[in-house]
């Protein structure tokens, strides 16, 4: 069971999102929010796997309370619900920890897969919102594209497989899964992926992947 705080600060939209997610078993809402700093008080005494916050909410925005949620719930895995318009925020969103990207108005399987992948320990890029937030840190995708290539000219060609399959959204085990390989010897290559790419966490390594071209950002 995947237990998951919903933070909105529109009733409809959680309950829209709650409809969704009714549709999948092995998902349970233990807790709803309609600001951020009850979103961080709820995570606090609920504990859960996931938290899927909305970026601007009142008395305090989704950026501050989803750095809060990893300070004080370090096991609680975070995913922003965004609009096209808030390009910035997901870009700051990177740098406090979320582990997937979300448009509201996006398709409802994808809702789903996010959150099975970052429960699962994987990071999850709508492929809408990849290219969003590659275009707005890129300011050239072509130029970031190129840039990309020659950061991962450092990787083996086995670490550029597992890296593509990060890129994907998938968990350790699912990567070990599709390469034949221990679950042990994936988190040893995504270690050492993450430390030649010099990035923090598996977003950004997945942002790697999507501007290098290993992704197919039309999927």
């Amino acid at each position: 069971m995947i237990r998951i705080l919903l933070a909105d600060d529109e009733a409809m939209i959680r309950a829209g999102v709650g409809a969704i997610l009714g549709v999948d078993p092995s998902f349970q809402i233990v807790a709803e929010a309609g600001d951020g700093r009850q979103a961080v008080d709820l995570a606090i005494s609920h504990r859960p796997d996931v938290a899927l916050l909305d970026i601007r909410m009142p008395k305090l925005d989704g950026l501050a309370a989803a750095a809060e949620i990893r300070r004080v719930a370090p096991g609680t895995a975070i995913i922003m619900l965004t609009t096209f318009g808030e390009d910035d925020y997901i870009a700051k969103a990177l740098d406090v920890g979320a582990s997937g990207f979300l448009l509201k108005s996006g398709d409802p399987r994808e809702l789903i897969a996010g959150i099975h992948a970052v429960a699962g320990g994987a990071a999850y890029l709508s492929p809408k919102v990849a290219q969003r937030v590659i275009s707005q840190l890129s300011g050239g995708q072509m130029a970031r594209g190129a840039a990309a290539r020659d950061r991962i000219d450092a990787l083996t060609d086995r670490e550029k497989e597992v890296l593509a399959l990060v890129g994907e959204g998938l968990s350790n085990a699912e990567i070990a899964k599709r390469l034949f390989i221990v679950e042990g010897t994936v988190k040893a290559y995504v270690s050492t992926i993450l430390t030649r790419l010099e990035v923090r966490n598996r977003v950004q390594a997945a942002i790697v992947a999507y501007e290098a071209g290993l992704v197919g950002q039309d999927r």
